[in-house]
C-alpha cells in the first residue's frame, strides 16, 4: 500500500481488501464496509494514507456512507479537481 490516492475503483477495492485481509472480490460496490469488518480505526488508517496525497479529503464525508461506491465518488471528485486545476 502506498501513500497515494487509489487511481481506480478496483485499486481502492484492493487496498480496502488488503486492510481487511480479504480477497478484493469479496467487496461489492454497494456493500457496507462496516459489515465486512472495516471499523473506524481502519477507515481512519486509509483516510490518513490517502490524505497524504490529497489533504482536502474529509473523514466526515467518508463516514456518510461506508460503501465502495461512495468512497470512490469522493476520491474520483478529488482526482477530477486536481486535473482541472
Amino acid at each position: 500500500m502506498t501513500d497515494a490516492l487509489p487511481t481506480s475503483r478496483d485499486a481502492m477495492r484492493r487496498e480496502i481488501a488488503a486492510l481487511l485481509h480479504e480477497e478484493p472480490d469479496v467487496i461489492g460496490d454497494s456493500d457496507d464496509l462496516a459489515d465486512l469488518g472495516l471499523d473506524s480505526m481502519r477507515a481512519m488508517t486509509l483516510l490518513l494514507r490517502w490524505n497524504e496525497a490529497a489533504p482536502g479529503l474529509e473523514f466526515s464525508e467518508f463516514a456518510e456512507s461506508l460503501t465502495l461506491d461512495h468512497w470512490w465518488s469522493l476520491v474520483e471528485r478529488e482526482i477530477a479537481a486536481r486535473k482541472a486545476g
